[in-house]
C-alpha cells in the first residue's frame, strides 16, 4: 500500500473536525430570562395601575390649594385614596393619595385647610371594609412570592431536565428502558455466533420458564459476560434475549454511572436494580463495563474514587440477589482480561460468552439479512462478497450494504448492483476514492511500480495470499493499493505466512530502490506494519531461533499520550537480542522480495505498463498478465 505523509510533521494527515457546540445552557439562560421579565412585567402592571394615570394624579399641596379656592365640587375619601371631582365645565376627576394613620381632616390641617372650609365642602368618606379590598391586599402580599417561587421552579426544572445540568437526579439511573412488545430483536435478527446463541437459550429459558429451575433448586447465572471484537454484535445479541424472553431491557452505557460527585455512581447502580427488580423478569445490560470494571488498586485515581465505589456497588447488588430474583445482568467489553477478578467469580459474571470475528458462512448469513432490506440486481452474488470480506465484523457488513445501496442511490439507480457492492468493500477496508487527487506522472510512475512490487512479491512466495487486486486510485489515506486475499478461511497463522507478508510489505521499498535508486514517502506504513510483525513474532509469539519460546512482552500494556506504554519484562541483554532479531527478519524480507522482483521483471514491468493504462486490475485481469511472463497464479483448488 502506498501511504502519502505531511513532509512537516512525517505523519498521516487529517482533518481536523469542528467541535458543535451545545446550545443547551444557552437557550436554557435566554428562555429563564425571558420568563423572568415576562413575570416581573406582569406584577409591575399588576401593583401600578394607578400610574397608567398620571395626568390626574396630584399631590396633597394642590389638592389643599383646589379646596381652598373652592374649586373642588365633590371629595371622596376612600381609606388612602382621594378622589376629587372639580367644579369645572367639563367635572375634571383628580386622584390623590395621603397617609392611612392620619385621618383626612388631620392631613388637610397640615396644609392649611382650616375645619370652616372642610364643613362647606360636599365631602364622602366610604370604608374600605370588604371582600375585595381584602384579596387585594392578601394578593398584594402574595404576589411577590408567588414570582419568586415561579422564578425558582422554572430554573429548577431547567436544571433537572435539560442539558448536562440534572442537579435533582444525579442519583437516578440514566437507564433506557426497551419495551420487547414494541421494538423486539430476536435470534432471528442476529445471524451467525451459533455457539454463542446456544450458550445462551438457557438464559432465555430460565427467563420464560423460572419456576421449574427454581423448583429444582437450580440457580442461573446471575451475569453473562459478552467479549469480543468491536463490531461482533454483543448489543444486538443481548437486545436478542430480551426480545426472545419477552422481557423488558434495560440498556446504559458503563460510563453513565460515573460522575465528578462522588457517591452518585453507587446511587445509579441501586436505582437501576430497583427499577429493575420491579419489572423482573427482566434484563440488565451495561455496555463497555470496562470503563467501571477495571482491576481495582491499580494506583490510578487513589484507593477509594468514585469509580472503585461504583464498581463496588455492582458487587453487592449482584451478589445480594435473592435465590428468586429473575434479573439477569449482561454486560459487554472488548477487553475482558482488563476486568477486576471479583466481577469474575462465582455469583457475578459466572459465564463468559465469546463472540468472534465471523467466519465465510456467517458472512454470508449477515449479508442475507441486510440484503432482505434492499433491492438487489440479478448479478448480485453474495457469495463472493462473502468470500472478499476476510476479517470484516457484522457492524462492516451493514456498513458495506449501506454503502452499496448509498452508491446506487448517488448513480441514480433503482436496485444495488454488485458493481456498487464490490466499491464498497474497498470503502470500508480503505476509505472513500479520492478521485479529485491528481498525480503526476512521476508520481503515478512511482506509484505504479510500488504496487506491482507488492503484487509480485506476493504471486512469487509460496505462503502469501493469492493477489485480488492491484490498483493506483488514491483511496482513503492510501495513493494506491494491492487486495490480497486468502484462498480459505483461517485462524491460525505459521511462521512462514508472517514471513511471506512481511517479504511482500517490503515489496513496494524495494522496488523504489531498484528502478529509481531512491524511497519516498509512500512505504512508511509498509514498514510500520511489517516491523510490528516482526517484533511480535520475536516477543510474544517465539518464532525466533535466537530467543526461543520465551514470551519477553505482554498485552499488559497502558495507554499514555495516545501511544501503548508496556512496562520493561525483559533485561537489556534481551532488548539487544530483540532489536538484532527483528533487525534479522527485516533485513532477510528485503532480501527475499529483492530476489522475487529481479526473477520476475518482465512481469513487473508488464503489469506496471497495464497499471499506467488502466489504473485498476482486477484478479483475472492481472493473472492473465502474470501468466504470460512465466509466473503461475494462486487459484483455489476444486475438491
Amino acid at each position: 500500500m502506498f501511504s502519502f505523509l505531511n513532509p512537516d510533521t512525517g505523519k498521516k494527515g487529517k482533518k481536523k473536525r469542528k467541535k458543535k457546540k451545545t446550545p443547551g445552557f444557552i437557550s436554557q439562560f435566554i428562555t429563564t430570562a425571558l420568563v423572568i421579565a415576562l413575570v416581573i412585567t406582569a406584577a409591575t402592571l399588576f401593583f401600578s395601575d394607578e400610574e397608567k394615570q398620571d395626568d390626574k394624579n396630584i399631590s396633597l399641596s394642590e389638592v389643599a390649594t383646589l379646596v381652598n379656592e373652592n374649586q373642588v365640587a365633590t371629595l371622596t375619601v376612600k381609606g388612602d385614596k382621594l378622589e376629587l371631582v372639580l367644579n369645572d365645565e367639563e367635572a375634571t376627576t383628580k386622584i390623590s393619595k395621603k397617609e392611612t394613620q392620619a385621618s383626612f381632616t388631620e392631613t388637610m390641617g397640615f396644609y392649611g385647610v382650616t375645619p370652616e372650609t372642610l364643613s362647606g365642602l360636599d365631602l364622602e368618606i366610604k370604608s374600605e371594609a370588604g371582600a375585595g379590598v381584602v384579596v387585594l391586599r392578601v394578593l398584594q402580599g402574595l404576589v411577590p412570592l408567588i414570582v419568586l417561587g415561579v422564578i425558582v421552579w422554572f430554573l429548577f426544572g431547567q436544571m433537572k431536565g435539560g442539558g448536562g445540568m440534572k442537579a435533582f437526579s444525579f442519583g437516578d439511573s440514566k437507564a433506557r428502558v426497551t419495551d420487547p412488545d414494541k421494538q423486539r430483536i430476536t435470534f432471528g435478527d442476529v445471524a451467525g455466533n451459533e455457539n454463542a446463541k446456544e450458550e445462551l437459550l438457557e438464559i432465555v429459558d430460565f427467563l420464560k420458564h423460572p419456576k421449574k429451575y427454581i423448583e429444582i433448586g437450580a440457580k442461573i447465572p446471575k451475569g453473562v459476560l459478552l467479549t469480543g471484537a468491536p463490531g461482533t454484535g454483543k448489543t444486538l445479541l443481548a437486545r436478542a434475549v430480551a426480545g426472545e424472553a419477552k422481557v423488558p431491557f434495560f440498556h446504559l452505557s458503563g460510563s453513565e454511572f460515573v460522575e465528578m460527585f462522588v457517591g452518585v455512581g453507587a446511587s445509579r447502580v441501586r436505582n437501576l436494580f430497583e427499577q429493575a427488580k420491579k419489572a423482573s423478569p427482566a434484563i440488565i445490560f451495561i455496555d463497555e463495563i470496562d470503563a467501571v470494571g477495571r482491576h481495582r488498586g491499580a494506583g490510578i485515581g487513589g484507593g477509594n474514587d468514585e469509580r472503585e465505589q461504583t464498581l463496588n456497588q455492582i458487587l453487592v447488588e449482584m451478589d445480594g440477589f435473592d435465590p428468586t430474583e429473575k434479573v439477569i445482568v449482561i454486560a459487554a467489553t472488548n477487553r475482558s482480561d482488563v476486568l477486576d477478578s471479583a466481577l469474575m467469580r462465582p455469583g457475578r459474571f459466572d459465564r463468559q460468552v465469546i463472540l468472534d470475528i465471523p467466519d465465510r458462512k456467517d458472512r454470508l448469513a449477515i449479508l442475507n439479512i441486510h440484503a432482505n432490506r434492499k433491492p438487489l440486481e440479478d448479478d448480485v452474488n453474495l457469495e463472493v462478497i462473502a468470500e472478499r470480506t476476510p476479517g470484516f465484523s457484522g457492524a462492516d457488513l451493514e456498513s458495506l450494504m449501506n454503502e452499496g445501496a448509498l452508491l446506487a442511490a448517488r448513480h441514480d439507480k433503482k436496485k444495488v448492483g454488485m458493481e456498487e457492492l464490490q466499491e464498497a468493500i474497498e470503502k470500508v477496508m480503505i476509505g472513500p476514492a479520492r478521485k479529485s487527487h491528481l498525480h503526476s506522472e512521476h508520481e503515478r510512475k512511482v506509484v505504479a511500480y510500488h504496487e506491482a512490487g507488492h503484487a509480485i512479491v506476493a504471486s512469487a512466495l509460496e505462503h502469501a495470499d493469492p493477489v485480488h487486486k492491484v490498483s493506483i486510485v488514491a483511496r482513503g489515506q492510501a495513493g494506491g493499493y494491492t487486495l490480497k486475499l486468502p484462498l480459505e478461511e483461517r485462524k491460525l497463522t505459521n511462521r512462514a505466512q508472517f514471513l511471506d507478508d512481511i517479504a511482500m510489505s517490503m515489496g513496494g521499498y524495494v522496488v523504489e530502490k531498484m528502478i529509481f535508486g531512491d524511497v519516498t514517502t509512500g512505504p512508511s506504513n509498509d514498514i510500520q506494519v511489517a516491523t510490528k510483525i516482526a517484533r511480535n513474532m520475536v516477543t510474544k509469539w517465539g518464532m525466533s531461533d535466537a530467543i526461543g519460546p520465551i514470551a519477553l512482552e505482554g498485552n499488559e500494556g497502558r495507554a499514555m499520550f495516545g501511544q501503548g506504554v508496556s512496562p520493561t519484562q525483559h533485561s537489556e541483554r534481551h532488548e539487544a537480542l530483540i532489536d538484532d532479531e527483528v533487525s534479522k527478519i527485516m533485513n532477510t524480507a528485503r532480501d527475499r522480495a529483492h530476489e522475487a522482483l529481479s526473477d520476475n521483471k518482465e512481469a513487473l514491468e508488464a503489469v506496471v505498463a497495464a497499471l499506467l493504462e488502466k489504473e485498476i486490475l482486477e484478479q483475472d485481469t492481472y493473472n492473465t498478465i502474470i501468466k504470460k511472463h512465466g509466473m503461475v497464479p494462486k487459484e483455489k483448488k476444486e475438491v
